[in-house]
């Protein structure tokens, strides 16, 4: 009797021992497998009469959400002939368009600053963050915002990014006069990431940010598909799926309520970024007042270049619209092309950095144009069980692709009056976690480095004298005491000794 009330609360509580989703009714059974056979996509249930009841539960709940027809349209789309592409006209964007830290007037960035501070006081600024990839490469099967890159602090990305967050709010509370100033993060995850992420925040109290304040959402999923377009199956209750790709931002903001929510707030200015780059400056200030100036609904930050070899996709105009230009798509010619202003500058340089600025107009759009974004394919290695066998098999070679979604194919969406980019340091804001440790490009180490290079110069800056045996070790700034290198003027005149690190106290 004891078992069976245990039994039965944990299956109210959603335990272990909770079953699955119920089995189909034999009706709904039915017209799911004519739709399946009817789309020559039948073979998903090649192995469901020798399935488990749970087993069937979860293949129905997985096969119910999934439009076969539809998938067969998006396989036929990508692999039609692309349009040719080789007459189009590729130009760096009007001046109009882009403006450069490197050579604005102070004046102009302390305005931009000023008014973008101005809009978090007034809860109008919300942060996207595109978090759905695990930390494969870096031998984690955690999401990569777990990630400790090695610092002193051992602070994770989530970590950082969320401290950045919080002391922009009060920056901005203080500097207005606010009891509070609240920037709403939206946090997109995977299907094997939403978990981990959700618990990781619980554990660590959401890094000093109020709960109610975390979004965390989940980006569409599609199945993966053979070489001869059929849809693969993982195990014989399972569908081999991937997440739809960082383009699947804009469909999941809308499904999962996040546009609705950030509406419901009157966030007006949405700053969006990937979490693998450990240097970003999260709802950056200057970057919002300066979209927000320019009233675009997408502006973009780029880098320079390194140099014309870099592979890195450029942000462009292509036939006078907007688009990111991936380095494969010009000729060498183009790529070693000089500014004719600048002789020491490549012509075609704005590196695409995947940090972007939206309006709230623009995303509560996204119904109107979502269905014209392409799909592009990702030829892949998938895990698949044999059809005639049973057997799992675990391919050496790539041996059907993923469909995914780019969240630049929109831009060509708009018109160059509706689109702006900011070129930054990339010394300063941008140094993405690619690579394992030892790679020595892009890497934990290469992170790490970029970070307490970054605190260092900040102290000096400010007139700090930091001592060190010899090697240029860095110094640690905690987003909690600078956001951007402010606040440091205590330290003028003064020695610090690195390697070290500044935190504020708790």
């Amino acid at each position: 009797m004891a078992a069976a009330l245990k039994e039965t609360v944990q299956n109210l509580l959603g335990g272990a021992s909770a079953k699955g989703p119920a089995e189909p009714t034999p009706e709904d059974l039915q017209n799911t497998k004519q739709k399946y056979e009817s789309a020559g996509q039948g073979q998903v249930f090649t192995f469901w009469d020798s399935l488990s009841s749970a087993e069937k539960g979860a293949l129905y709940n997985q096969l119910k959400d999934i439009d076969p027809e539809h998938v067969n349209k998006l396989v036929k789309k990508v692999h039609e002939p692309k349009a040719d592409s080789e007459g189009d006209s590729i130009e760096p964007l009007p001046t109009s368009a882009t403006s450069s830290i490197l050579d604005s007037k102070q004046e102009d960035l302390d305005k931009w600053y000023e008014s973008g501070l101005k809009y978090a006081s007034d809860n109008q600024v919300g942060v996207v963050l595109m978090a759905g990839g695990q930390g494969t490469r870096l031998g984690s099967s955690a999401p990569k915002g777990c990630y400790d890159i090695g610092l002193p602090s051992k602070k994770s990305l989530f970590q950082l990014q969320a401290e950045r967050i919080h002391k922009l709010e009060l920056l901005a509370a203080k500097k207005y006069g606010k009891s509070e100033a609240v920037i709403p993060w939206y946090v997109m995850t995977s299907g094997p990431t939403r978990g981990p992420t959700e618990q990781f925040f619980k554990e660590n109290n959401y890094f000093g940010l109020k709960a109610e304040n975390v979004f965390v959402f989940e980006q569409g999923i599609l199945p993966c598909i053979s070489n001869d377009g059929k849809i693969i199956m993982e195990s014989k209750s399972k569908v081999a799926v991937a997440p739809d790709g960082n383009g699947g931002l804009y469909q999941a903001l809308i499904t999962s309520g996040a546009v609705a929510d950030m509406t419901k707030r009157g966030v007006k200015h949405i700053h969006a970024y990937c979490v693998d780059n450990c240097l970003v400056r999260v709802a950056d200030p200057v970057f919002i007042g300066f979209a927000a100036s320019k009233i675009v609904d997408i502006a973009t930050k780029v880098v320079r270049k390194r140099n014309a070899k870099e592979s890195v996709g450029m942000i462009l105009s292509r036939n006078g619209k907007p688009d990111v230009v991936e380095y494969s798509e010009i000729s060498d010619e183009m790529a070693e092309a000089k500014d004719s202003s600048n002789s020491d500058l490549l012509k075609y340089r704005a590196g695409n950095i995947v940090n972007h600025y939206y309006s709230i107009g623009f995303l509560e759009s996204i119904p109107e144009w979502a269905h014209k974004l392409p799909h592009h394919v990702a030829k892949k290695k998938i895990p698949y069980v044999d059809l005639q066998s049973g057997n799992s098999v675990k391919p050496d070679k790539p041996n059907g692709i993923k469909l995914e979604q780019f969240v630049f194919d929109c831009f060509p969406f708009l018109t160059m009056d509706k689109f702006a980019a900011q070129e930054v340091r990339r010394e300063d804001e941008f140094s993405p976690l690619k690579n394992a440790r030892g790679t020595g490009e892009d890497d934990p180490d290469t992170s790490k480095a970029d970070i307490l290079g970054q605190g260092r110069r900040w102290l000096e800056a400010a007139g700090a004298i930091v001592e060190d045996d010899g090697g240029n070790p860095g110094f640690e700034v905690s987003p909690l005491f600078s956001y951007g290198g402010e606040g440091l003027e205590e330290f003028k005149g003064k020695s610090v000794k690195a390697p070290g690190v500044l935190e504020m106290d708790k």
